[in-house]
């Protein structure tokens, strides 16, 4: 098993430029499943979880082209309306094959979805809506069974925001017959991204970044060419990474208008931003000061960033409350920043940091993707050698991160 081994103590300068959004790009890659033509991509990230679901749709039949970072999707071929449990249960976006196949094809088989154990994550909400749409579902030996002759237009009001949930349904829908509205629907960039490409595909999609999003069916869809948009989350790392070592960096291929809540609270923390077109560069001068957290929905501040800036402001001056409002089990990095040296308490849903002069390296574990990521910072500014293990989780989502952050003067390197 490999393992992540960083000498902390360097600050971090340089440029690096920043991945495709994986949030984007698996849905944005299910969304071939959709038409019988050509979709072509570029700005795919190189990561694990693009190749189980590149993996997971050439089993279905659909053909797949890869060329750097861009990749090419023909589902002319689909002969597989099944997607199993060994290919999806370290993936939970798997279930995003859900809504495409049964539009087009008017049945699916799917495996109840694993991923990252940070907490209860129903796909109840999908299935509702697919029922309304008029889909016939049952639950049987861990898989979902759909199946309609064609989805019916249907008002679907989401009980709690859900990102998978609004995607899913929106691409049911962008096939079926009538007009489908979704309400409290999620209004991340990632689902605009993939509204975007499901209009160039010919799709009728309104609303999308909004609450409420409307689509009125069309009988069938074609081929079309998407760039996916760039990782928020892979940018707020960085500027965190550089923010906590005292360095000063320039993201390219990024944007800050995705970044709002993320940027206002580096400045709050004492960073110096700089903002041009597709450029983001930071700089920090002094120890950070802590930073209050609430997590919510977008565009409130993302769950995906908590953990980073735990890490963040477990070495800042003063203490910060953190509040977790998405993920139940979301505090699950805490013990193993206690074991460098950070002052942590959780109660429930709350954290309270208190942030200390310096962490110190010792062997710790990633217990999820974002938690991987606290624990690079943390190593990064820990005195001594931080091992990390379990980094397979890193890879689910981060594009060679320690090749980047090596080339802004990180002592990191993979061991097994």
């Amino acid at each position: 098993m490999q393992k992540l081994a960083i000498s902390g103590g360097n600050t971090l300068h340089g440029e690096v430029f920043i991945s495709g959004a994986k949030n984007a790009a698996l849905p944005i890659m299910c969304a071939s499943l959709l038409s019988p033509e050509p979709l072509h991509l570029t700005n795919i990230p190189d990561l694990h979880d693009v190749a189980t679901m590149r993996n997971l749709l050439q089993q279905m039949g659909v053909s797949v082209q890869v060329k750097g970072e861009a990749m090419t999707l023909h589902g002319g071929s689909v002969n597989k309306l099944e997607a199993p449990y060994d290919m999806v249960k370290t993936m939970r976006a798997s279930v995003l094959v859900l809504g495409p196949l049964v539009a087009r094809f008017g049945e699916a088989k799917v495996s109840l979805p694993g991923g990252c154990a940070i907490g209860s994550r129903p796909v109840d909400l999908h299935i509702k809506g697919l029922q309304a749409m008029g889909a016939q579902i049952s639950i049987e030996h861990g898989y979902i069974h759909a199946e309609a002759k064609r989805l019916k237009g249907a008002r679907i009001f989401f009980d709690i925001v859900s990102v998978t949930g609004t995607e899913n349904l929106m691409m049911a829908a962008a096939l079926a017959d009538g007009v489908s509205v979704l309400e409290n629907a999620a209004r991340e960039p990632e689902v605009i991204d993939l509204a975007n490409c499901l209009i160039s595909m010919g799709a009728n999609i309104v609303g999308a970044g909004s609450d409420t999003i409307t689509v009125t069916g069309v009988e069938e869809l074609h081929g079309a060419e998407h760039r996916i948009l760039p990782d928020r989350i892979e940018s707020g790392t960085f500027l965190v990474a550089a923010a906590a070592t005292g360095g000063s960096i320039t993201l390219r291929n990024t944007s800050a208008d995705i970044l709002d809540t993320v940027l206002e609270k580096l400045t709050e923390a004492g960073a110096s931003l700089r903002i041009e077109a597709d450029t983001i560069h930071l700089e920090m001068h002094s120890r950070p000061k802590a930073v209050n957290i609430r997590t919510s929905p977008y565009p409130a501040f993302p769950t995906d960033m908590q953990a980073q800036f735990m890490t963040l402001n477990s070495i800042s001056e003063g203490s910060a409350m953190m509040v977790e409002t998405i993920f139940e089990n979301r505090f699950m990095h805490v013990q193993e920043l206690r074991r460098l040296g950070a002052q942590i308490e959780v109660e429930g849903n709350t954290a309270l940091v208190r942030g200390v002069p310096r962490l110190e390296g010792a062997t710790v574990m990633a217990t999820d993707l974002r938690a991987s990521a606290s624990l690079v910072i943390a190593g990064l500014v820990a005195q001594g050698e931080t091992i990390i293990d379990r980094i397979y989780h890193l890879d689910r989502g981060y594009a060679h991160i320690e090749a980047k952050l090596s080339k802004l003067g990180a002592d990191i390197r993979r061991v097994k």
